[in-house]
């Protein structure tokens, strides 16, 4: 029998995070979620900060937890965490202030200002990444902007889980994939492009040295090392940006695939073995970003389940009680279909003070029927959810030239029957669903590869599909979809 071996991924969210210990027997991964903590941002005399240092607490009792609870001598640890957002650090390696997060209000309006220096289409040729205000490049120049004295201070700037991984072995490198999320990387050249970011006035002394996903950092410091009983433990650089580590998960075979990386966002798209960048992408706004293993992720952000984590959590504080994922699916089901349309990804929803208010005042600007109950208001974003979704997997034909036959939907929003079977509906194609901890495993995944437990990407996502069991769904109603989509394109676009 083979040996175990037992690793450690920690996934931070940008609602909630969490450490999974896992353990490989030499065919199939076992997980176990240890910890799990919240991360929500604190508003600050007006600027929405992250609280990195009470998460780094978070990761070192999670740390702590996954050497008692595990099996056996932990064999690495890998962080990842949401893309675009940073940390400044100082020439003494201090770090110079809370992380901004990405829904603060000081990039709006941006991009039309850096459009005045650089052109839309010149970012998009030197970076292949889809246009969002809340891209770091944009978050840099409304510093450059402001004239924040943080710039001015800065000799490092790291990006989330870089930021993590400083903190366990005092390494400032960059990981590859969380690096393209910039729209500050050019993935012709694969580094930095510095050209564009002088001349939007960036500072480029501060860009650190880009490292491939599977990078073996070192071991903890000796402090950390101490507190936590994880001596000689490897840090290692999986994919560290959510959606990478997720999407090496994908128990894809060969042929017409894509993938739907399921949360608080969705992200929709193909794996390709470069950078796809031309007109088309740029009019479609789909964007390239880094994968493991050569690959990149042509997709494209979604507002995916937020919506109705926002719902939900207006609901929660009005009640004083928690509202189960399954109640609110429960209560889609009764409500009659399409109550209303809407684009999750309009401006509207991006961040309302109310999400249930913000729709019903969508409605209304719209000439929709106004949800009168919780059940319609989930069952409408749900059922423009699974069109949003048609509407970019047509886009993803366009750029591919070919139409994709079979969607995979890994994350926790593969746990929702109802809307991986409306996806399939809407979309006319077979669904796959699974697994749920997709970022976790994908992470454990490139751990495994640095070790050389396993030797290919083709080899980790076998062990994927012998671990974990999938759930298909297949088309139908097809009429019914074609006609609601009808109605969405013309409230969308």
């Amino acid at each position: 029998m083979a040996k175990t071996r037992n690793f450690v991924a920690f996934d931070f969210g940008a609602s909630n995070g969490r450490a999974v210990l896992a353990g490989f027997d030499g065919k199939k991964l076992r997980l176990k979620e240890i910890h799990r903590f919240s991360n929500q941002p604190v508003m600050v005399q007006g600027t929405l900060y992250w609280d990195v240092l009470r998460l780094f607490e978070e990761l070192k009792k999670g740390l702590a937890l996954a050497v008692k609870n595990s099996p056996g001598p932990l064999s690495a640890i890998g962080i990842d965490t949401w893309g675009v957002d940073f940390g400044l650090l100082g020439k003494n390696g201090e770090l110079l202030s809370n992380p901004v997060a990405y829904r603060d209000r000081r990039t709006e309006g941006i991009m039309a200002k850096a459009f005045r220096r650089v052109s839309r289409r010149e970012i998009f040729e030197r970076t292949g990444i889809q246009f969002l205000e809340f891209n770091t490049i944009f978050q840099l120049f409304a510093m450059v902007k402001e004239r924040s004295p943080l710039l001015d201070a800065a000799d490092r700037i790291l990006m989330m889980p870089d930021l993590f991984n400083y903190f366990l072995t005092g390494q400032k490198v960059c990981e590859f994939t969380d690096a393209t999320t910039t729209q500050a990387f050019d993935p012709r050249r694969m580094n930095w492009s510095r050209p564009l970011l002088k001349k939007l006035g960036i500072p480029t002394r501060i860009l650190a040295r880009v490292v491939p996903p599977g990078t073996m950092l070192g071991e903890l410091v000796p402090e950390l090392a101490d507190e936590t009983g994880a001596r000689k433990l490897a840090v290692i650089a999986p994919a560290c940006h959510d959606t990478g580590s997720a999407v090496a998960s994908v128990p894809a075979r060969q042929g017409r695939w894509a993938y739907l990386s399921s949360g608080t966002w969705s992200l929709m798209g193909a794996e390709i073995q470069k950078p796809l960048i031309n007109k088309k992408v740029l009019a479609l706004n789909f964007t390239n970003e880094g994968g493991v293993e050569g690959t990149f992720r042509l997709l494209k952000n979604i507002a995916g389940l937020w919506l109705i984590q926002e719902c939900r959590r207006a609901w929660e504080k009005q009640d004083g009680k928690t509202l189960s994922w399954d109640r609110m699916t429960a209560m889609a089901k009764t409500a009659k279909a399409f109550p209303f349309l809407l684009d999750p990804d309009g401006r509207a929803f991006l961040r309302p003070d109310d999400m249930p208010s913000a729709i019903r005042k969508y409605c209304r600007a719209t000439g929709q029927p106004v949800p009168r109950s919780r059940a319609e208001i989930i069952r409408g974003i749900m059922e423009s959810l699974a069109l949003k979704y048609r509407s970019v997997i047509q886009m993803l034909n366009q750029v591919l030239g070919y139409d994709v036959e079979f969607l995979h939907i890994v994350g926790g929003g593969s746990r929702n029957r109802l809307l991986c079977q409306w996806t399939a509906e809407a979309l006319g194609i077979t669904v796959a669903a699974g697994p749920v901890e997709a970022t976790a495993i994908g992470n454990i995944l490139m751990q495994m590869m640095a070790v050389k437990e396993i030797g290919s990407l083709e080899g980790a996502r076998e062990i994927v599909r012998q671990s974990f069991p999938l759930n298909t769904y297949h088309p139908g109603n097809a009429a019914r979809w074609d006609d609601a989509y009808g109605k969405f394109r013309k409230i969308s676009f």
